[in-house]
């Protein structure tokens, strides 16, 4: 045999590695490409939210567990500062790397945030994986967070208070709410109020006023803000005439519980903060957030509440009830965008997702996770409501309080009709939205 030339062993060789290289590869021994660099990505990020430490640190401990490569820092900031502690940092540089984004500061952080494109996260995958209400963090450009949990309004009652005057079960819609006020509304000798069967009418003290309101609007179908076909957010209280007549009726509604010439009659203002009057066992129905669960049972052990849905307007096609929504954000002044991106993508898996909503006495925003079978007491109704919850586009909480109040007060003084009532309110949103 013609012995080989140095050059041919060579090439040989060569030829032989570069073919055991192709069968492993191929075989999935060695991973190239995205894969390579996914399993290689590793970070530490900084995040701040409102949520207490002492349910974050737990969080994050098991977080960091399943996902060693990925190191979170979070710090804790009261609600009454977080806005604007956030909005300072942004501006001098110092702000964190991610952030947990409540629903109604979406607007505020737009421009602050790095959205996530849909073709990182297709919009069909989003829709998929979470409710509805997380459909308030989509924009045309992109996905502004990755939604976490849903505090739906639901309607807390007193039992005792209703197997007492003869109530077997809470109402489903308005109609029945109607009927059973005059039954549960007691007053003394003097025509006072001494039980009320419902907060409803006033503003200043009723807690959640402003949301209970919102409720009622959207069960119109009206969804109070909406982008345009110039992709432009305007108010939708004067949207159609046919809709403007349901916002009037939903106003008025509302404001007759204050009438004391109505049937509706059950509340005024010299009466106690609605929550504080509930927890003293004097309020038949408390319209409030799933997540107040706690304190109310704090403050009254011996409350005998529970929990349904909130009523609906009689013979619609649809179901809807007020949520805030908790998501997820990148800040557009992250120090490593794509380290953020995986966090985020992984707190929005359902492990994390489902003992953050547990921890905060919230429902999980994901489907797969509210189409779970509970044995507890109190959830099942909170997460029915946050499958069919809404949020809106509030373009400044404390600002759009005032324009709510003053609709219920001017209805309440006749100062102008409820439709000019409406209109005024339907303008200073707008301007709010340009601002």
């Amino acid at each position: 045999m013609k012995k080989l030339t140095p050059f041919q062993m060579v090439f040989i060789g060569l030829f032989m590695f570069l073919a055991l290289l192709g069968f492993l590869t191929f075989s999935g021994f060695i991973k190239i490409g995205n894969d390579s660099k996914k399993e290689s990505l590793t970070g530490k990020v900084t995040m701040w939210g409102t949520a207490p430490m002492s349910i974050m640190r737990g969080l994050f401990e098991e977080f960091h567990r399943v996902n060693p490569s990925f190191t979170v820092s979070y710090s804790a900031i009261e609600p009454e500062t977080f806005n604007q502690e956030l909005l300072e940092a942004m501006a001098e540089g110092k702000g964190p790397d991610m952030f947990l984004l409540p629903d109604d500061l979406a607007r505020t952080y737009l421009n602050r945030i790095t959205a996530i494109s849909y073709a990182k996260y297709a919009s069909s995958n989003f829709k998929t994986n979470f409710a509805s209400a997380g459909d308030i963090f989509t924009t045309p450009s992109g996905i502004l967070a990755l939604p976490l949990t849903i505090d739906p309004m639901v309607m807390y009652y007193n039992r005792n208070i209703l197997n007492t005057n003869g109530v077997v079960y809470p109402p489903n819609n308005w109609n029945e709410f109607s009927d059973v006020i005059p039954k549960l509304t007691k007053k003394n000798d003097a025509n006072q109020i001494t039980t009320s069967a419902v907060a409803l009418g006033q503003f200043a003290n009723i807690t959640n006023a402003k949301d209970i309101i919102t409720t009622l609007f959207l069960q119109t179908g009206n969804p109070i803000v909406e982008r345009d076909e110039n992709r432009i957010y305007r108010t939708t209280l004067i949207k159609e005439a046919k809709n403007n007549q349901q916002l009037i009726g939903a106003l008025d509604y509302y404001t007759s519980f204050a009438n004391p010439l109505l049937p509706n009659y059950s509340w005024h203002r010299g009466l106690p903060e609605s929550r504080d009057y509930f927890t003293s066992e004097n309020l038949a129905f408390y319209f409030g957030y799933a997540s107040e669960l706690p304190t109310l049972m704090n403050r009254n052990p011996n409350l005998d509440l529970q929990i349904a849905e909130m009523p609906q307007m009689k013979n619609a096609n649809f179901k809807v009830t007020k949520s805030r929504v908790t998501g997820v954000a990148i800040s557009a002044f992250a120090k490593d965008q794509v380290v953020a991106l995986a966090v985020a993508n992984l707190m929005s898996n359902a492990g994390f997702v489902r003992d953050f909503a547990r921890e905060t006495g919230t429902a999980p925003a994901r489907r797969d996770l509210l189409s779970t079978q509970l044995a507890d007491e109190y959830m099942p109704n909170v997460f029915k409501s946050a499958l069919y919850s809404k949020s809106w586009f509030d373009p400044s909480p404390a600002d759009t309080n005032n324009v709510f109040q003053s609709m219920v007060d001017d209805v309440l003084s006749n100062v102008s009709t409820t439709e000019n009532v409406i209109q005024r309110a339907n303008g200073q949103i707008d301007l709010l939205l340009v601002k």
